[in-house]
């Protein structure tokens, strides 16, 4: 596969530092109001961290003075960051957070999701060019525990705040229509100290800007979002981007080694550094119809593939398996639609979702040895919808998704079928339980209650959250745009300390 320009480009802004006023990904870094201290902007490409310093006596009235990274962006778009106030401050009210503007003049209109350093969170703009601020009705103030997350959508004219504390869901904090701000804006990462004599400094990490779409897009005929490749560390959150690609890629696999992730594009698959780099095509002979359920063998030898077979209707998914260094597949499931999900940990059966039931279009979870033998039905539903069946590394569960009770929610059963007990009780959607390769975890994607429960679109505000196999509340452990093909099958790195996911973004 060619890296095109294009994809260079876009890697551009997290694996190098780029020059002139660029800094990571923001094309604009400067002072707006002419602050007595001037501030300045920094990027570690090797963590993917901002470090911010600024000045500034406010952010308030009808003029600004504040440091500001920025983008010019059109139509609709989304702001995540991670951001942290350093040391103790001089002023309370110092202030960092995502600022849309209409330009960089001082008394330019604008709107800003502002954490201050005494835990204010906040929603605050200026309507118009040269008029005094506003201040919202409902504010959070945690003196204790600053807000961490900060979100910020632009719907049509609708902007929407939403902040959390670490590991929890994104809360909603205001929202106001900005009816007179241009299409074309100013978005980015803003400091102010709050006091003209001094300077103070901040940092972001998990800083994104993402375009969505509307609920009626179709990928396949309006192409597909920018693809980002990402691992993750499920203790402390923070995300590190290595690949991203104009097309559509999904459903990464940790290899064995720890060095490398394994993935699906244009019906192919691919290897990748885990630190980045050129992605190499893996050899799977005549399967090149692949989709993003692909999973790697317990032993680390073999993988198994779930690939369209020719001249069935709907061009009809089968699994399959190869040596997982590559080579000629061999067909495991007759029948059509098979969709793999796992591998039993004795390395000898592969359990998937699939529909046979005549009167039914429903899916069931289905496991088949691999060297013959007939299919073995695990669960009967009619109506509700089954999925991402996986095993656990011990052999005494399998664990799965259902809608059986209204939402889409976490299972596990005995590998005979039998005990099935739920695992999650929220109001999400939750999907894709995959277990750690030490059993003590399982990381799992949830989707908002405004998606159906039987539907996993890609282009969703969705959420990775992590809990303990021993029971407990799921954590947040990432924010993001996804959903199919973000963590289709178990992405777990062989240490259980990371896992790696696609998340989607604009179509450049």
């Amino acid at each position: 596969m060619k890296l095109t320009l294009t994809t260079i480009l876009l890697l551009t802004g997290y694996l190098t530092m780029a020059q002139s006023n660029t800094v990571g990904i923001f094309k604009n870094n400067a002072d707006i109001g002419n602050p007595k201290i001037k501030g300045a902007a920094t990027f570690d490409a090797g963590t993917q961290t901002y470090t911010i310093k600024g000045g500034g006596a406010n952010v308030w009235f009808n003029r600004d003075e504040f440091h500001y990274l920025y983008n010019k962006l059109k139509g609709d778009f989304i702001l995540t960051a991670n951001v942290k106030l350093v040391g103790q401050g001089v002023t309370a009210h110092r202030k960092i957070g995502w600022m849309i503007r209409e330009s960089e003049k001082e008394d330019a209109a604008h709107i800003c999701a502002t954490v201050h350093g005494d835990g204010l969170t906040a929603l605050q703009w200026r309507s118009l060019r040269g008029a005094f601020m506003r201040d919202p009705e409902d504010e959070i103030f945690d003196v204790k525990k600053n807000v961490q997350v900060i979100q910020v959508e632009r719907s049509g004219k609708k902007i929407i705040m939403r902040a959390a504390n670490f590991g929890e869901p994104l809360q909603l904090v205001g929202t106001q229509e900005m009816k007179d701000m241009p299409d074309e804006v100013l978005a980015g990462l803003f400091l102010c100290s709050h006091n003209a004599d001094v300077l103070e400094e901040a940092i972001a990490w998990n800083v994104r800007i993402e375009q969505p779409v509307a609920d009626t897009y179709d990928g396949y005929k309006n192409g597909f979002l920018t693809s980002s490749l990402e691992t993750l560390n499920i203790f402390d959150g923070v995300r590190k981007v290595i690949h991203q690609d104009t097309g559509r890629f999904e459903a990464p696999n940790w290899m064995p080694d720890g060095k490398s992730l394994l993935f699906n594009q244009d019906g192919l698959m691919y290897t990748i550094p885990i630190e980045g780099g050129i992605p190499q095509k893996l050899n799977t002979g005549s399967a090149i119809k692949n989709n993003n359920d692909h999973v790697i063998s317990f032993d680390g030898k073999m993988l198994a593939i779930s690939n369209h077979r020719q001249g069935f209707a709907g061009g009809g998914s089968a699994v399959y398996v190869l040596p997982l260094k590559g080579g000629e597949p061999r067909l495991i499931t007759d029948s059509t639609p098979s969709y793999l999900h796992g591998w039993s940990p004795d390395n000898k059966e592969v359990v998937f979702v699939a529909k046979r039931l005549s009167s039914s279009e429903a899916y069931n979870i289905y496991k088949k040895n691999i060297n013959g033998g007939a299919e073995i039905p695990l669960t009967l539903n009619k109506k509700s919808h089954v999925d991402g069946p996986e095993y656990t590394p011990d052999g005494k569960y399998i664990y799965y998704n259902a809608d059986e009770t209204g939402t889409m929610q976490i299972w596990r059963m005995k590998p005979d079928g039998s005990n099935k007990e739920q695992v999650t009780f929220d109001e999400y959607n939750n999907w894709f339980p995959h277990i750690s390769p030490d059993g003590k975890w399982i990381a799992l994607l949830s989707f908002p209650p405004s998606v159906l429960s039987s539907d996993h679109p890609f282009y969703k505000r969705v959420m990775l959250r992590l809990m303990p196999v021993s029971g407990g509340a799921p954590k947040v452990i990432a924010y993001l745009y996804g959903g199919q093909g973000t963590i289709n099958t178990n992405s777990w790195s062989p240490d259980s300390k990371q896992i790696a996911f696609v998340s989607n973004g604009s179509v450049e």
